[in-house]
């Protein structure tokens, strides 16, 4: 069966379609650091995942999804509910697909594909896979890149730090309560980020705040409590926060989610 139950055993690798695919209920999921040899796409018709790739962090709300080169390590995580979908594609296609990684807007047709490859049973034979998988190569091809995402330091004074906000925070704090928090001065810390994210904290700080302003819409919650769990002074300096860095207000970017 593509539907995954908690606590089922199920490797990509074991299976030999040209498309293998599982779909699943998940919450408070963490799959750690791992890797397929086969191509994958990621993505939630339902709820928020979070998917860490090259030591980059991307929210994927159901409007977008992660494409996963083989052998890319890479780990998703899920706070709330998130109805997961997962498609694995066999290394005979690798020609046709993307060899990068790419964070995708999905659109409509691309949303539909997904839903029903997903769940597909295991033993579907390839030659009644091939219509659905032509058309679905053809909208990965011509999606769109999206471009919300966070490169992570690797500093090691940070990674304690970084792996207790990357599991259950949606705040970073001010610059001086994180030179506090690991014992090092605002200037090297400063110098830290710019040199292994490419800003400096306050911007990776707020980068860091808009991605969970996603998830936490994502996930249903109202934009009052997002406002208010993100520490901002009131619901319309979120909203000036939140369309100055995406375009849209919240209210549209819901509607987009809902829409999608």
């Amino acid at each position: 069966m593509a539907v995954l139950q908690f606590g089922d055993h199920f490797c990509a690798d074991e299976h030999f379609g040209l498309v293998t695919g599982v779909a699943a209920e998940i919450t408070g999921h963490d799959s750690g650091l791992h890797f397929h040899n086969k191509d994958q796409l990621l993505s939630s018709q339902q709820g928020c995942m979070v998917i860490t790739l090259d030591n980059i962090k991307y929210v994927l709300p159901p409007m977008r999804a992660a494409w996963i080169p083989a052998g890319l390590v890479h780990n998703a995580q899920s706070t709330y509910l998130a109805h997961y979908r997962s498609l694995y594609f066999d290394n005979s296609l690798i020609p046709r697909l993307p060899r990068k990684v790419k964070i995708l807007d999905i659109s409509p047709l691309m949303r539909l594909l997904i839903e029903r490859m997903a769940f597909w049973p295991f033993d579907k034979p390839d030659i009644e896979q091939l219509n659905t998988l032509n058309l679905f190569i053809e909208e990965l091809n011509q999606a769109s890149d999206a471009h919300l995402h966070l490169p992570l330091p690797k500093d090691h004074r940070l990674q304690s730090w970084l792996a207790g906000i990357n599991n259950s925070e949606f705040m970073a704090p001010t610059l001086s309560e994180l030179s506090k928090q690991v014992g090092a001065s605002d200037k090297t810390i400063t110098r830290i980020f710019n040199r292994e994210t490419g800003m400096p904290y306050q911007s990776w700080r707020q980068q860091w705040r808009l991605l969970g302003a996603i998830e936490l819409l994502s996930n249903g919650m109202s934009i009052s409590d997002v406002a208010h769990r993100l520490e901002f002074s009131s619901d319309s300096a979120f909203i000036y926060f939140f369309r100055q860095k995406t375009g849209v207000t919240p209210l549209n970017f819901l509607s987009q989610k809902e829409g999608s």
